[in-house]
């Protein structure tokens, strides 16, 4: 049996006990005695905590982390269209299963059920904010490979006016384009785009 080295170890808990150090959390549950351990739970981490109740009508986008009750139109309070969350979000089921339109369009990163068990939240509070800085990541990728389609496309525009208009070739075009990127210091897409823009414009 391989056992993993105590360094180790320590080392990745060491990197935990940062990574939530380091978050900005809002609390909004209610002050009774589940709610006061969780605050307890999350304020061991030394992370910064602050709790707001009653949940108001619009949620701060100033934070790292949101832990929420499951409260009614909790998906129109997040000040975040949906794809495009500004925070992680972690959501505290109410005792016994939930409806599941209530999920709906909420769009949780975790869910914290119920009864509230010392040790976990902090664990799952880390998991929300490990999974939403994750897909951050990948919808910034999927950002970025979009732009550069549509400057592929943008390109294969603006040579296929020059092949027509100047009755040169595919190579030639793009040679033409660079050139001029080049000469004016801009990029190859800035100046394909001029490029359809002038021939809208002209006709």
């Amino acid at each position: 049996m391989i056992r993993e080295q105590p360094g180790r170890e320590s080392g990745g808990r060491g990197r935990q006990e940062a990574a939530l150090a380091a978050l900005d959390i809002v609390v909004m549950t209610p002050r009774s005695a589940e709610g006061e351990m969780l605050i307890r739970e999350l304020q061991r981490t030394r992370a910064s905590v602050r709790h707001c109740w009653p949940a108001p009508e619009t949620y701060p986008v100033e934070a790292d982390v949101i832990v929420s009750e499951l409260v009614p139109g909790l998906a129109h309070r997040l000040p975040w269209v949906p794809g495009q969350a500004k925070a992680a979000l972690v959501v505290v089921l109410p005792a016994g299963a939930p409806a599941l339109d209530q999920l709906h369009n909420i769009a949780a990163d975790a869910l914290l059920p119920r009864p509230l068990a010392p040790g976990v939240v902090p664990a799952i509070v880390l998991h929300a904010h490990v999974r939403f800085a994750y897909e951050q990541r990948l919808r910034a990728r999927i950002d970025k490979l979009d732009e550069t389609l549509r400057g592929m496309r943008t390109i294969e525009r603006a040579k296929a006016i020059l092949v027509e208009t100047r009755s040169i070739g595919q190579d030639d075009a793009y040679n033409f384009i660079r050139r001029q990127a080049m000469d004016r210091r801009v990029t190859i897409n800035a100046v394909a785009a001029a490029i359809i823009d002038s021939h809208e414009l002209l006709g």
